[in-house]
């Protein structure tokens, strides 16, 4: 097989793959094969039809076009490695020369990641917010521990907002009664909005035993969009009572004797997820600084799939929470135009920094191993709520293990950039990320040992092949689902 690459961009190129006919021997044998179970000719079993005659019956020309089908993307991928082409989605195919028995080429085009390097990443210097706790956190930490252990008692008096009411309520429309907007014993918070518009207000003055009716616009369901009269009627009225911040509540409420103990324990853990904070955010702004550095052109095909895949994301939440597009874009204040333009933008954002730390990765000769995947694994289903043998199970039957690998070696390739990084708070202070990292950094600064292989139960593949297929996946059917390099875009 010969390969000529042409490059008809920075970020798209053409191949023309001239085969020699005998190459195609095994696509060939597939087809027969194929063939054999779907003709059937008379004193033949199934299966067992010579090839002559199987060209006869179908044609031999129709063997030749299905044999070349079969072959085109076997010698592409071949020639894909071969060239170390790191090719984006699914290429355009063009038979160039088809000759029975003799001749045999074919063109692909296909869009590939820009060539570059990633240079002078060591020393970025970032500014993150300061981590100091004051008075103000530490007693809001306290409020909201009391909020836990507040107790409701009864109110013989009005409903008044911040008090909690039991009550029942149906919907109808035009008159008719709607028994999917019917519920009873709901548990409510006067002023939290959390149900319906007008409930606050209908409910506010009553006591308990009292009904009223007010009129509403459905959220979700089949009935949503339509004006609604709704009737309520409240059951109980209650108040909530928080305890007293003092000893008796830091006995009741933690493993310490006094408030003062409590306290300090609060200080301490609100200083600890600051300095977490700290080191996520110099991440995020690490990788800005890093990915600002590189000049590269982006494929429209990469930008496009990257919009897609979040596009779909999104769209699943609504339907999952029951809300529609035009609700949530008026929840957060933006049009369909704003919402696309920042759509576009966080595409771009995400493509060009998987883009640089997939190619930092291959400078650096990273690696993952097997303990790693699962760690990465694990993580992930906790944040969605599966078990990880169901998510590895899942990733494995739709062949996204590759994705897991490759956003394991961009959050390797973001801590040895943070690593080097000089971070300092807005007070000017230094901030020591590397000790809130831990081993997590000297993991991803250390190179595996001489002759040592990596444990790859899971995978096997090296950087260049993950970012390969990675990217290539996410251009053609967006298998990923996450949006964007885990390790921060």
């Amino acid at each position: 097989m010969k390969t000529d690459v042409e490059e008809l961009s920075p970020t798209r190129v053409k191949l023309t793959i001239e085969v020699p006919f005998e190459e195609l021997g095994h696509a060939f044998d597939e087809t027969y094969k194929t063939l054999r179970k779907q003709v059937r000719i008379k004193g033949f079993r199934p299966g067992k039809v010579p090839t002559q005659l199987i060209d006869r019956y179908v044609g031999r020309g129709v063997v030749v076009s299905e044999a070349v089908n079969h072959a085109v993307p076997e010698f592409y991928n071949q020639a894909v490695r071969e060239e170390e082409i790191f090719a984006l989605g699914q290429p355009d195919f063009e038979v160039t020369n088809l000759e029975d028995g003799a001749e045999f080429s074919f063109t692909a085009e296909v869009d590939v990641r820009p060539k570059f390097e990633v240079k002078d990443y060591e020393g970025v210097s970032v500014t993150v917010d300061d981590a100091a706790v004051s008075d103000e956190d530490v007693d809001q930490q306290l409020s909201n521990l009391r909020e836990r252990f507040a107790t409701l008692t009864g109110a013989d008096r009005p409903a008044a907002e911040g008090d909690y009411v039991s009550i029942d309520l149906q919907a109808s429309v035009d008159g008719v009664e709607l028994e999917d907007v019917k519920a009873s014993g709901v548990s409510y918070e006067i002023g939290s909005g959390s149900l319906l518009d007008g409930l606050d207000a209908a409910v506010t003055g009553l006591s308990a035993g009292e009904s009223t009716t007010f009129a509403t616009t459905l959220v979700g369901g089949e009935h949503e969009g339509r004006a609604a009269d709704v009737a309520v009627t409240v059951h109980s009225v209650k108040v909530k009572e928080l305890p007293e911040l003092d000893d008796e509540f830091a006995q009741s409420a933690s493993e310490f004797d006094t408030i003062e103990e409590l306290r300090d324990d609060s200080r301490r853990r609100l200083a600890e997820v600051k300095e977490y904070q700290q080191v996520s955010q110099a991440r995020d702004r690490v990788l800005e600084a890093l990915v600002d550095k590189v000049d590269i052109p982006l494929p429209d095909s990469a930008i496009e799939a990257e919009v897609n895949r979040r596009t779909e994301s999104l769209e699943q939440q609504l339907q999952a929470s029951g809300l529609t597009r035009e609700a949530y874009l008026e929840s957060q204040g933006k049009s369909e135009e704003e919402f696309e333009t920042e759509l576009a933008e966080g595409a771009r954002k995400a493509v060009k920094s998987g883009f640089v730390l997939d190619q930092l990765a291959i400078q650096e000769d990273l690696s993952a191993d097997n303990s790693e995947l699962t760690n990465y694994v694990v993580d992930q289903a906790q944040r969605m709520g599966v078990s990880p043998e169901v998510l590895i199970k899942h990733m494995v039957d739709s062949n996204q293990i590759h994705i897991a690998y490759t956003e394991v070696l961009r959050a390797k390739a973001l801590t040895l950039v943070l690593r080097t990084a000089t971070v300092v708070d807005e007070s000017g202070n230094e901030v020591d990320v590397r000790s809130v990292l831990g081993d997590e950094a000297e993991t991803a600064a250390a190179p595996e040992a001489e002759g040592e292989a990596a444990d790859t139960e899971i995978v096997e593949m090296d950087s260049t092949d993950a970012a390969r297929t990675t990217a290539s996946a996410r251009s053609d059917d967006d298998a990923d689902g996450e949006e964007r390099p885990a390790a921060g875009s």
